[in-house]
């Protein structure tokens, strides 16, 4: 074997070996971004249901903290307790956050409640707008990705459907091509 097969096959895989990690990364970025979106939404709900309960906006954001158990809910509790500990508005601490983990959404939320603690505004209804279209957002996302597996598998389908084709008809067209 001349040297240079190695050679470039090491280059292959040192290329495979550099890409493959930040690929994976990424994908498992995105993934964990979708199940905060999701949490999130959860989250909202129980926020409204505390601000219902005549909680205050940092009690409800604190008590909706504690109604899970998942990753999501772990790094929303520690960004509020970091928060009251530094002695600072927790919608500051979740707009932070939002921007650190790249969820627009968890910004979006920190804005909203801002406005509540810092103008008095009514913030219940827009909690409850907000939780409403990141659940259609999800439902929209959902979607799409059950139509792309639909379409992945119909491709299957023509393939295998194409090769029965082609097993059923090679007996006849070599029959035919024998006899000239």
């Amino acid at each position: 074997m001349p040297w240079q097969v190695p050679a470039w096959s090491l280059l292959l895989f040192g290329a495979l070996g550099f890409f493959v990690p930040d690929l994976a990364l990424k994908s498992q970025a995105a993934e964990r971004r979708r199940e905060f979106r999701h949490t999130l939404s959860a989250f909202l709900d129980l926020v409204v249901i505390s601000l219902a309960g005549g909680r205050g906006v940092d009690g409800a954001l604190t008590d909706a903290s504690q109604g899970g158990s998942g990753w999501a809910f772990v790094q929303l509790r520690a960004t509020l307790v970091a928060a009251t500990s530094a002695r600072r508005t927790p919608w500051s601490a979740l707009g932070e956050m939002g921007e650190e983990y790249g969820i627009r959404e968890l910004s979006e939320l920190a804005a909203s409640v801002a406005l509540a603690g810092t103008e008095g505004a009514r913030v219940r209804a827009s909690l409850v707008a907000k939780a409403t279209s990141l659940r259609a957002h999800q439902l929209a996302e959902i979607e799409t990705d059950a139509q792309a597996a639909t379409e992945r598998m119909s491709v299957v389908t023509v393939g295998l459907f194409a090769g029965f084709l082609i097993f059923l008809g090679y007996p006849a067209i070599a029959a035919v091509l024998a006899g000239f």
